[in-house]
Formats: C-alpha cells, structure tokens, sequence
C-alpha cells in the first residue's frame, strides 16, 4: 500500500497536473457536447467515445512513465509498423458512411479503426529521431538532410493520398514544416518550397483535384449562389447553428437544430457548431480556451525538454493538435474549405481521440522524465537546456 501511495506521489508529483487538467477538460466538454447531439441519431456515439476515452487515458499513462528516449530507440520499429497498419487499408478498407475515402479499417465488434491516427504518433516519435540524428551529425541544414526528412515524410502522405484521405496528408504536411521549422532546417529550404508550391497549383488544381475537390474550394468564395444548396450546404447550415446560439446559447439538450441533425457529421467534424448553438459565444470562447491552453503547455514543457528530441516530440504533438484545431474551426466558420479534419478531444471518433491522448502521453513523458534519463545508460541531465545555445536559425 505504501509503495503505491510513493507511486502516484511520483507521478502526480514529476508529470504536468497543468497538462492534465486540461486535457480532462477538454475531454468532459467532449462527452457533454456528444451527449446532447446523441438525440439527432439512434446510433450510440457515447459507447465507443468512453470506451476510446478509457483506453486513451491508460495509454496516456503508461507513455507518461515510459521514458520517450526509449521509444526513439524503436524509431525502426515504429517505422515499419506504421507503414504495415496503412498498408493494411488496402486489404481490409472501407468506407464510412459521411467520408470520401476508404481509409477505415472495421474491427470485430463492428468498431471503426483509421490507421493513420495512430501512425501520426508514430510520426511524431520517428520524425524527432530523424530530426536528432541529422542534428547530430551535423546534416540538419545540408541538402541530403532536408531530402531525407522529406522522403520520411513524402512515405506515409503517398499512402494516405492513395486511400483518399487527403485531410490527414495536410496534417502530416504541416507537422512536418513546423517540426522541421522549429528544428532548425535553414529558411531557404522552405522558400524552395514556397516557390515550388506555388509553381506547382496550376498543376494541382488541374491534374490532382476531382471536382469534389475544387468545390469545396469554391464554395468557401460562392456565398449567395448554388453552392448553398449542394456542396456548401455543411458549411452553410454550420454557421447558422453556430450564429443561432447568440451569446450564451439555447442550453445543452435545448437546441433545435442539435436535434433536427440539420447540419451534416455534426458529431465529428461539425461538433463546434453544437457548441455554437447550445452554449453559444461562450461556449465556443470556452472550448477554444482550453485548446490554446494545451498548444501553449505543450510549448512551455518544450522549452523544458532536457533535450533535443524530447522538445521535437512536444512540438510534434503540438502541432498535430494546433493545425487540427484551426483546420477544423475554419471549416465549420466558412474560412476554409471542408476536408475532412477532426476537433482534436472534441469531435466523435475513437481512433482520432487516442491519437490524442496518446500525444499528451508523450509531451507529458518529456516533462516527467526532464531531469534525469531512465534509458539502460541513463544518467542525470545537468545542463538539460544546453541544447538550445546552438539551435539559432540559419539562413
């Protein structure tokens, strides 16, 4: 009994309660707000969502006090296991109803499974190895360096085009220029590909985006016309939901339009707007609060990082959880196009909730583990910010 008191003393007492409480909060928020649109549908969104919740909290702390350089150590593994669960899709794949893509695998039970969640947090962990090694070996800023962290990432992103799943692609793509960004790789190479980018969209638009695609672009400008009715129809009927509630809303389980199912996925994608009508600007000010709370712990707990790779894994699931955020606010606000993004902790979906939590299960291992390594050679890190002395940007 003793040793299990000394035990959760340690825990509570090395990981970020901070952290903590935020994530719990966000997740509760979650369940409120999944439990009030339950109504519009006679499917069981709660069942899968506390399950996954459970599942997500105890993988959370089993990676809080596993020490990450452990993990890194498996980048091989990790690596090959990633690609083996998205290869999977190929084989067992499907289709969800509500998505375009065939990136769902279906577990006994009947329970969907989307790989690529997962192989997100095996990014995280591989891509901060890569990021380390080539720092190490002073090839962070050379051109071999940045093409290889470009072919690491260009693996997993070719594999999830090809199942059509191009919303997770965009979230690989911008955990891989911010982590890089933050890494070091020198501004020009960026540039490069700025410069490229926009070379390249003519060629995108023409060549690379259906016409499924181009409207969903289109329908973002297309306010008055016929998009309206057919593909901005979503993104329409979510900004009355969300401009319905007003100030403080219509109360949880009191919308109308909660209860109609009127806007499309609105257990997923959409779930904003059911915060948007039922608690209104307060809700919605409330549920952005406390995910800019975890984007600013997560930075906070990088900057304590006792070194390189661990700061690289904090801002790899910060960025997985920023970009999601604002990708997916934009959509349901009419900002930018509707491609298929979850609201990190918020949105119905098993597999994206225990990508998450597995996240934070990582940033939080960077925090407990920040002064002193557990690795078979482990030993007490002194000088743990040392690191950031020679990490200035480089033109």
């Amino acid at each position: 009994m003793t040793s299990i008191v000394k035990g959760l003393k340690k825990f509570f007492t090395k990981s970020d309660m901070i952290l903590w409480f935020f994530t719990i909060s966000a997740t509760v928020f979650s369940l409120l707000l999944i439990n009030s649109m339950q109504r519009a549908s006679s499917y069981s969104y709660m069942t899968p969502q506390i399950l996954a919740l459970l599942v997500g909290y105890l993988a959370a702390i089993v990676l809080t006090v596993i020490d990450y350089e452990r993990l890194t150590k498996l980048w091989w593994l990790l690596g090959i296991a990633a690609v083996g669960l998205l290869m999977l899709v190929f084989i067992f794949g499907r289709n969800v109803t509500g998505t375009d893509d065939t990136a769902w695998i279906t577990l006994p039970g009947g329970i969907s499974f989307q790989p690529s969640e997962i192989v997100k947090i095996f990014f995280i962990i591989t891509f901060s190895k890569h990021l380390s090694l080539l720092k190490g070996n002073d090839m962070l800023h050379s051109l071999a360096g940045v093409l290889s962290l470009l072919i690491h990432t260009a693996i997993p992103v070719v594999i999830i085009h090809m199942q059509g799943d191009d919303g997770t692609v965009l979230i690989f793509i911008f955990m891989f220029l911010i982590m890089s960004f933050v890494g070091g790789v020198q501004l020009r190479y960026f540039l490069i590909m700025l410069l490229l980018l926009a070379a390249g969209i003519p060629i995108i638009w023409t060549y690379f985006m259906n016409d499924e695609h181009k409207n969903r672009f289109t329908a973002i400008f297309d306010i008055d016309g016929n998009a309206m009715k057919n593909y901005g129809w979503q993104q329409y009927q979510g900004k009355v939901s969300v401009a319905s509630g007003g100030l403080r809303g219509t109360g949880l389980g009191n919308g109308a339009r909660v209860a109609s199912g009127i806007v499309p996925e609105q257990e997923n994608d959409f779930i904003f707007t059911v915060a948007g009508e039922e608690l209104g600007f307060i809700g919605c000010l409330l549920l952005i609060t406390i995910l800019l709370a975890l984007c600013v712990k997560l930075i906070l707990i990088a900057m304590q990082a006792r070194d390189y790779q661990g700061r690289m894994i904090c801002i790899g699931v910060f960025s997985m959880i920023g970009v999601q955020t604002v990708i997916n606010i934009g959509m349901v606000l009419g900002l930018l196009p509707v491609i298929g993004i979850t609201l990190p902790f918020f949105s119905s979906g098993g597999t994206s909730l225990l990508a998450v939590l597995a996240g934070i299960g990582l940033a939080q291992s960077v925090k407990y583990h920040k002064d002193v390594s557990d690795a078979p050679e482990g030993k007490l890190r002194n000088n743990k910010y040392k690191y950031l002395n020679n990490n200035s940007i480089r033109y």
